[in-house]
């Protein structure tokens, strides 16, 4: 039980420090939002030089809490958790890290790799990357309405006017990164289908 309970949480915190580790060192030195969370935080370092890391931190947690009621606190603690090594990450990382490559579109290609490998690590310990996701998961219990579709349309606005205020190309970015990120969640959550009902035919021989 203890095993599984650190096997759990290193695995958590792998993830967590992944995404970070894609947001700090390749999609922020850009200002490349990789959801809606993030874009408010470029905002916000655009508008009042918050700190990306902070800022990340601050907007995830206000979505979260404001979700808290309608999605249980025990799911909350883990996506906290989450959030908090990834802005610690992405804060130390930005420090220490810097992009190998010259190129925007290799530096956004890059991030969205790591960006999604690490989504998947969450997703497969069943805890979510942030606190938008939330909001769309409250608002599909609260009016039944499709998280997808409402999670599209929310990173989608905050896309709209981080583009607005900074480049027109962001919003370009930020849907490709999207794009990028969610082909890698699905293709590792479906090795990891594989591997494991090739393990379950192996043990049942």
């Amino acid at each position: 039980m203890f095993r599984r309970l650190i096997k759990k949480l290193s695995l958590i915190a792998t993830g967590s420090v992944l995404q970070g580790f894609g947001m700090a060192v390749f999609l922020f030195p850009h200002s490349i939002p990789s959801g809606g969370a993030a874009g408010l935080a470029v905002l916000l370092n655009h508008w009042v030089h918050l700190p990306m890391s902070l800022g990340l931190w601050v907007m995830n947690i206000m979505f979260l809490l404001s979700t808290v009621h309608y999605l249980g606190k025990i799911s909350a603690v883990g996506t906290i958790m989450v959030i908090t090594v990834t802005s610690v990450s992405v804060n130390v990382l930005d420090v220490y890290f810097d992009s190998p490559f010259t190129n925007i579109w290799m530096d956004l290609l890059a991030g969205s790799i790591f960006l999604g490998t690490g989504i998947a690590v969450l997703l497969s310990q069943r805890v979510s990357n942030g606190g938008i996701g939330y909001v769309a998961l409250a608002i599909y219990k609260w009016r039944k309405l499709n998280p997808g579709k409402t999670l599209f349309w929310m990173n989608g606005f905050i896309f709209l006017i981080t583009a607005y205020v900074i480049d027109w190309t962001i919003i370009i970015q930020a849907i490709i990164c999207q794009w990028v990120s969610t082909r890698i969640v699905i293709w590792l959550h479906h090795l990891s289908f594989t591997r494991r009902s090739h393990n379950l035919a192996l043990n049942k021989k």
